[in-house]
């Protein structure tokens, strides 16, 4: 079915916003919401993270927008649009959209269509450094406009669809949080070891390995887009996260087996950003330790080195560490000192409990993962917008 494509600047009226001043105490941490880019984290704003006072407002650049307005923004967070669920000011990046004529074009079906668009806005978006889009951008958007009712029709079906993921994703977060729960039930906390388990020496239930000496790699021996060498910088929020400039040659990395991953390893910076920790896990098997890092090859693997892993980035193992490190300038670990960090040992009965709760809980987990079907939710945008729903 075709309708009419009308565009946006002649649907809305857009008004922008602006930032009271820093250095003006009086216009900051009052009652009013004062929203910018990193607020547009869902399809709808009630708290922001920073305020503002009526002064501020008054002083300012900036608007005051009533409850139920699509905001969206110009730079950055380019193809997001949001409706503010109560009033709030906005700063000069955002802009709010006012529908011009409510009984030619519902609101959730403009917004359900502008975020139908967000990749294509995205890709259009000019700047070395910061990407953005002109505000004749935005007006000249084609906005297909069938009959209101059918406008709403659509609207409704797709918030449905919406609401059904977003509440199976926040099953699946709920669901990690019981299995946090019971490992923290099962094992106790590692730091404090509430259940009585045996402790051991770490070196005696691990092989640990540190990386090559610098010596071992060369500048010729670095390329781009090859095997990913693992120092601490890439070990971020407990993952790892390689940089493809920081790679090594088929030939070279042959060349130094000793220091391949493997599944199951705990990869730990020595030096630098010294502690911190990650596993590894299938897709970085092979994937090579720094000279940074040392890894940590536990005799048992599977829940044993989750366990390990989570023993390994608690607080009081980074503060033991830093005050048992080596070197005036830039301390570090060695195998010795990581060697004697003592272990609780969970018991092979505890271990193997906590393996079938967890292969039962990813089972589900998966299931429910595959039925949020990003791609699936974007090919019911398109239908309904082409009138074939």
């Amino acid at each position: 079915m075709s309708w009419p494509l009308v565009k946006l600047g002649d649907l809305v009226v857009i008004k922008g916003g602006g930032t009271p001043s820093k250095k003006v105490e009086e216009y900051w941490n009052g009652d009013i919401p004062w929203a910018s880019v990193k607020d547009l984290k869902s399809n709808e704003i009630s708290i922001t993270a920073d305020t503002i006072t009526e002064l501020g407002v008054k002083n300012s650049a900036t608007n005051l927008i009533p409850a139920g307005t699509i905001l969206t923004a110009t730079r950055m967070a380019l193809g997001k649009f949001v409706i503010n669920s109560v009033d709030m000011a906005i700063n000069q990046d955002l802009k709010a959209l006012f529908i011009k004529d409510v009984s030619k074009v519902e609101r959730n079906y403009l917004v359900r269509y502008l975020s139908s668009k967000a990749k294509y806005i995205e890709g259009e978006g000019k700047g070395a450094t910061v990407k953005g889009i002109t505000l004749d951008f935005l007006k000249e958007l084609k906005i297909p406009l069938p009959p209101l009712e059918e406008q709403k029709r659509i609207a409704a079906i797709l918030d449905k669809a919406d609401s059904v993921r977003r509440k199976r994703q926040q099953a699946i977060d709920l669901a990690d949080d019981f299995l946090r729960s019971v490992f923290l039930d099962m094992f106790g906390d590692p730091v404090t070891n509430p259940k009585g388990w045996e402790v051991k020496s770490l070196k005696d239930i691990a092989r640990i390995q540190i990386g090559p000496f610098g010596t071992q790699l060369h500048k010729e021996d670095y390329i781009e887009n090859g095997i990913p060498l693992i120092n601490p910088t890439h070990i971020v929020k407990g993952e790892i996260i390689p940089k493809a400039n920081l790679t090594i040659s088929d030939e070279k990395h042959a060349s130094l087996s000793e220091y391949h991953l493997k599944t199951g390893d705990i990869v730990m910076g020595r030096r630098g950003e010294m502690g911190r920790c990650a596993i590894v896990n299938s897709k970085e098997e092979g994937w090579m330790c720094g000279t940074g890092s040392l890894f940590i090859r536990p005799k048992q693997t599977g829940v044993f080195s989750e366990y390990l892993n989570k023993l390994l980035s608690s607080q009081a193992i980074k503060n033991h560490l830093e005050s048992e490190s080596q070197g005036a300038t830039m301390p570090n670990l060695n195998k010795t000192i990581v060697g004697n960090i003592k272990i609780p040992v969970p018991s092979d009965e505890v271990l193997e409990q906590f393996t079938v709760i967890k292969e039962t809980f990813l089972k589900t987990k998966s299931s429910v993962i595959d039925s949020l079907n990003e791609p699936l939710f974007e090919s019911l945008s398109q239908k309904a917008f082409a009138g074939e729903l």
